[in-house]
């Protein structure tokens, strides 16, 4: 892909302001959903400082990784079931905390074995046959988000009129990137978002001209005035400026006031059991999104700054924000789904935003301006998002021979299970009906993938008939062809290296 501004470029003061606006408004919604969902589980969660734990997460991923990667942390919804389990079971805020930590020391302990001892080991553990469906399938999973926004408007009820708008959002983004001027090609994002909230309005006007409770008033009221009439109701300095409850602030507030909360060595085993393999899953995503970032900037990112620069910056990052907002971070399809949009991939953009969404958090009318942006309008513009996570798992899939049932049973695998929604379901939740524990499917679908690519590679040590001993006597490889063939990775370009092994093998 060819760039407009590449990842060391600065663009223009105020272009670089828009372009950072942009990236605010892709990661705003989920970044801001993750903490609503938490608190709706039982433990306060304020979005603003999810907000901003996001921005200071990833301006220490940037430290980190050197300015040389351009991709934004936001809140995970990965770890949201591990984070609406601990504010179900009462662990409180220092239970967020320390489950995030967790995670954040899976990053570090891996990180560090790279650093010393390289990397290859990881990419045969996880080469594109596996990472290519893994990310195609977050992509895929993340898409039943957008079609529920689109179609319910965030609500329980069907709503053609909402279907019509999202889906005139995501032509609009098109029509800008494709379609229009040299501007309009660099801000294709804002210009969907910008028409569709227009069409939004234009109908909800309508709505207050028909019956109150009439079935014409629930489909044209597509805009909910509720979250900037709350910021104004009443006016006071909390309705312009308001400081974000940030999660160590409130638990230190907790212990100070003597609030009872259910942590004790236990609960800290069981935080760890929540968090752990999640972070092992994530490990794959980010990986995946590396790939994917690579990909868009024609770098390979994993190979400079390197992938254990990257899970430090991801993994302490994620902690970071934790301590701030409460919520895992971790890298954001849609931050690099606008990179692609907009072909640019300045650091300078997402230094900017981050810097905008940990100021943004301070103003509580930016944030109630955010939060009435129609569900349908973000929908829409999920549909180019969450589609370019897919497809760019997908593509990569076009290295891979597929012919070869060594490499089909582990996509075939991966895509099944992943999108069937396999999960390995331990114990029982008395407080929310669920399961105490849970591998989500596409932690199931990961390690089944690996196991099966493992499996099918692995040909174990090869014998073949000697010449001269009546072609019965049979003996050992030679060392060089053991060394191919005990290899469970070894891919069968390397075995052409060994021709005359490769004679006796099938």
């Amino acid at each position: 892909m060819e760039l407009v501004y590449g990842i060391k470029d600065r663009p223009p003061f105020k272009q670089n302001i828009v372009f950072a606006l942009q990236q605010i408004i892709a990661i705003m919604a989920a970044t801001l959903l993750v903490p609503i969902l938490v608190s709706a589980a039982g433990l306060y969660c304020d979005p603003a400082a999810a907000l901003f734990g996001a921005g200071a997460g990833t301006i220490v991923y940037l430290l980190f990784t050197r300015f040389k990667s351009p991709v934004f942390l936001g809140s995970s919804f990965t770890f949201l079931g591990a984070l609406c389990a601990v504010a179900a079971q009462n662990y409180g805020y220092w239970g967020l905390i320390i489950g995030v930590v967790f995670a954040a020391l899976v990053y570090v302990i891996i990180g560090l074995v790279i650093k010393f001892v390289g990397s290859k080991w990881i990419h045969k553990l996880l080469p594109p046959v596996i990472i290519g469906p893994i990310l195609a399938i977050i992509g895929l999973s993340l898409s039943g988000t957008a079609g529920s926004w689109t179609m319910a408007n965030g609500g329980s009820d069907y709503n053609i009129l909402a279907v019509l708008i999202g889906l005139f959002t995501f032509f609009m983004i098109v029509f800008a990137s494709i379609k229009g001027k040299k501007t309009a090609k660099l801000i294709p994002f804002i210009i969907g978002i910008g028409a569709g909230f227009g069409v939004a309005l234009f109908f909800t006007a309508f709505s207050y001209a028909a019956p109150d409770g009439s079935a014409a008033q629930k489909v044209l009221r597509i805009v909910d005035f509720t979250p900037i009439v709350n910021c104004f109701k009443p006016i006071r300095v909390q309705s312009f400026l308001d400081f974000p409850k940030w999660t160590i602030y409130m638990a230190i507030k907790d212990s100070v006031d003597g609030v009872t909360r259910n942590l004790d060595g236990a609960a800290v085993g069981n935080i760890a059991l929540l968090f752990i393999p999640i972070a092992v899953v994530e490990l794959a995503q980010h990986i995946s999104d590396h790939k994917n970032i690579s990909n868009i900037v024609g770098k390979d990112i994993l190979t400079d700054p390197g992938l254990h620069n990257t899970l430090f910056g991801d993994g302490v990052g994620s902690a970071v924000g934790a301590f701030f907002g409460g919520c895992a971070n971790t890298t954001y399809g849609e931050s690099i789904g606008c990179v692609a949009l907009t072909k640019n991939a300045s650091t300078w953009t997402i230094l900017f935003a981050s810097f905008g969404c940990m100021l943004i958090s301070f103003f509580s009318p930016f944030v109630a301006i955010i939060n009435m942006l129609p569900k349908c309008v973000i929908g829409g513009a999920c549909i180019a998002l969450y589609g370019f996570i897919a497809v760019s798992g997908l593509n990569m899939l076009r290295e891979v021979d597929l012919n070869d049932h060594k490499n089909l049973y582990p996509v075939a695998a991966i895509l099944v299970i992943g999108i069937g929604g396999i999960t390995f379901d331990f114990g029982k939740n008395d407080l929310t009906g669920g399961p105490a524990v849970q591998i989500t499917s596409l932690a199931v679908a990961l390690i089944v993938g690996v196991l099966i690519n493992i499996f099918t590679h692995y040909e174990g040590k090869k014998k073949k008939l000697a010449d001269g001993e009546g072609g019965d006597a049979l003996v050992e490889d030679s060392e060089s062809a053991s060394a191919v063939n005990e290899n469970p990775f070894m891919d069968e370009a390397a075995a052409d290296l060994h021709p005359d092994t490769n004679e006796s093998v099938e």
